[in-house]
């Protein structure tokens, strides 16, 4: 395969991962002072809107990263191998700890729709779990026909 056939989806992946730097730099700090506000007496409730955003940040560029060496196995033509099962096992463990994470942080979506009346903020919190399980889900999906595929061709390798 030729090696520039994939460059559109690596580029891809950078610019998704500058436009999260720039939320987790920008609007993250923005969220948490938001939340401080609604809850005066409650101050502490900025440092956790920002450790449960910055904690997912950690799983989120882990994937971006295992999603760039995928596309390079893809590249290298060795798709079809235990590296890239093992790829799309670590974007699926990395979707499911943001769900979770975000599972976690819930409370607060759920606090601050509270206080300012907006129950649209619960549906952001909800959009951001149930987006990342379907991430998790079809990484499975993936994960579980590559191993199939894999193994299908190991037998007919043996076969010949």
């Amino acid at each position: 395969m030729e090696r520039g056939s994939t460059l559109f989806l690596k580029v891809t992946i950078v610019l998704i991962g500058m436009a999260f730097l720039a939320l987790y730099i920008f609007l993250v700090p923005e969220i948490g002072n938001f939340a401080a506000e609604l809850y005066p007496n409650l101050a502490y409730l900025k440092y956790l809107v920002w450790l449960n955003w910055y904690a997912t940040a950690i799983p989120f560029y882990f994937a971006l990263y295992q999603a760039l060496k995928l596309l390079t196995y893809i590249d290298k033509n060795t798709a079809f191998s235990d590296l890239s099962v093992r790829a799309l096992k670590y974007i699926k463990f990395c979707a499911v700890t943001i769900s979770a994470l975000f599972v976690l942080g819930l409370p607060l979506f759920y606090m601050m729709a509270e206080l300012d009346d907006a129950p649209g903020i619960i549906l952001i919190g909800m959009v951001l779990i149930f987006a990342s399980m379907v991430i998790a889900v079809f990484a499975a999906v993936l994960e579980k026909l590559l191993k199939n595929a894999i193994d299908l061709k190991s037998e007919n390798d043996l076969t010949v």
